[in-house]
């Protein structure tokens, strides 16, 4: 943190949802020097970051950071566990698949194991490349267990998320917060007041006819940006590639034992998803408004989501903003970056977010050069998780006009690298501030049936009978523990005995 008589020393947080809470507890707690108050301005409907409960495994790392454990996100705050996700119906004539955390497979010979696995699928269809990852095969089971053991067993090999309770999560960040010294001001905002010659935030009015001004203002009022729009309107569309524009939130009642797998289905004008935890069963639908109206698009997920409370049709643009930190005022969450919910990662750009202003924390000035730098890494972060969800579309096979349209825009760049040399022998380059691992682009690349169209040399040291018993190995032992294993259900239950004594 700076230090000086023009060191930031006073933060206002305008947002009241999980994303503005989450900023607030992470600046007090890793920099509690700062006096940090929070506006808390309700999220709107669009915010997804807010209103998304499904996680990336990162979200433990944040919790680390700021003090808090898997008991009081999961206890607490009474969140589930996830595993990872299955897919249903993206590729016709290809079996459903699961993206999930962790390893799939490991090497062995001289090369990456997914090389050995693309041999064999080109010799002859054989075992699917997500049975080779524990944290699938343990959620297809309905089981679940935290990483444990150790040396070659494959319990040690995984990584999980959190289903947030976003009710009681939120309050648990709020009241986290308080406990850290964040103060809490106001419940809107009516003007956003600018300095005069720089255009820096002087001030915000609020509804109480009060002004409180700070040396930083971070926006978590979702994609209305209400303090960062006050400096430019400035965005980057991305509807030309994710084709979604519309969302549809609905909630049942939690099964008796809910898995630790979300389901994404694939629809002619869209897709759901479903993701059940202790609490409750979240449901949604994204759609494009050009291939399903509002109408058809409740009747479809009512059909699914039978007797729950489903809430209107709410609209999206995806993309993001060039310069999310400008002058004094930094944008985070959907106010910085907004994208369909596919593949959970709203609110890891969030976190990601935020851990950046801790560690990037410039002076009162707010130097171009430093706020250049945060820039520019959200952006790439932002632009190759937009990739990634473009990756599903690309490599979609679905005859509908929606799928056939989606899959035939034109890639980005970096997208358009990544499938040119996966598609010549299986190899994938790694940009910086990845999200999603090799692995994770393998299970989306593999599993909507992309295959290379060569063998790459490397595998050439061992034979394919060879390569397929060593492959026969990893599943023998993957499958050999899930049968040992307690339901998820059944896990939760002695998380919380454990954490009540």
């Amino acid at each position: 943190m700076s230090i000086g008589a023009n060191a930031i020393r006073e933060i206002v947080v305008a947002g009241g949802g999980v994303v503005g809470w989450s900023a607030a507890a992470a600046l007090k707690r890793r920099l509690p020097g700062l006096a940090v108050t929070v506006v808390p301005v309700p999220p709107p409907a669009d915010a997804l970051a807010d209103r998304i409960g499904s996680t990336l495994p990162s979200i433990l790392e944040f919790h680390r950071d700021i003090g808090l454990t898997d008991a009081d996100a999961v206890v607490r705050a009474g969140s589930s566990f996830r595993l990872g996700t299955c897919f249903e119906g993206w590729a016709e004539g290809q079996p459903n698949y699961v993206h999930a955390y962790g390893e799939y497979g490991r090497p062995f010979g001289t090369a990456s194991f997914h090389l050995h696995w693309i041999r064999a699928a080109r010799n002859a269809p054989g075992a699917s490349f997500d049975s080779y990852a524990p944290a699938a095969a343990i959620a297809r089971a309905g089981r679940f267990v935290q990483p444990q053991g150790e040396g070659g067993s494959p319990l040690t090999s995984f990584e999980y998320g959190l289903q947030l309770n976003l009710p009681r999560y939120r309050e648990m960040m709020r009241a986290y917060a308080r406990h850290l010294g964040v103060t809490e001001r106001g419940t809107g905002i009516v003007d956003v007041r600018l300095r005069g010659g720089d255009g820096f935030i002087d001030a915000l009015r609020l509804d109480d006819g009060s002004e409180l001004g700070g040396h930083l203002f971070v926006d978590c009022t979702g994609p209305a940006a209400t303090l960062r729009g006050a400096l430019d309107q400035d965005f980057e569309a991305w509807d030309r590639w994710l084709p979604c524009d519309r969302i549809i939130f609905a909630e049942t009642p939690p099964p008796p034992d809910p898995t630790a797998l979300d389901h994404v289905v694939a629809l002619p004008g869209g897709w759901r998803w479903q993701a059940a935890s202790a609490i409750r069963t979240s449901h949604g639908l994204a759609y494009s408004s050009a291939h399903s109206s509002d109408g058809d698009a409740q009747a479809m997920l009512q059909s699914v989501a039978r007797g729950g409370s489903s809430e209107p049709a709410v609209a999206i643009r995806a993309g993001r903003r060039p310069q999310p930190w400008l002058r004094n005022c930094v944008a985070v969450g959907d106010a910085a970056v907004a994208m369909e919910p596919l593949e959970w990662g709203n609110l890891h750009l969030a976190h990601s977010e935020i851990d950046r202003i801790v560690s990037m924390m410039p002076d009162r000035d707010c130097g171009a050069v430093e706020l250049w730098d945060y820039n520019r890494q959200c952006a790439s972060e932002a632009d190759r998780m937009r990739d990634f969800i473009m990756l599903h579309y690309a490599a979609s096979k679905r005859a509908e006009p929606f799928w056939q349209e989606a899959g035939a825009a034109e890639p980005s760049r970096s997208l358009a690298h990544t499938l040119s040399l996966f598609k010549e022998r299986g190899r994938l380059p790694i940009y910086e501030e990845e999200t999603f691992s090799r692995d994770s682009w393998l299970a989306v690349l593999l599993g909507q049936g992309i295959i290379p169209e060569r063998t790459d040399p490397l595998i050439d040291s061992l034979s394919s009978t060879q390569a397929d018993q060593a492959m026969a190995k990893m599943r023998e032992a993957i499958a050999a523990i899930v049968p040992g294993l307690p339901t998820h259900a059944a896990y939760l239950r002695t998380l919380s005995r454990q954490f009540a004594r």
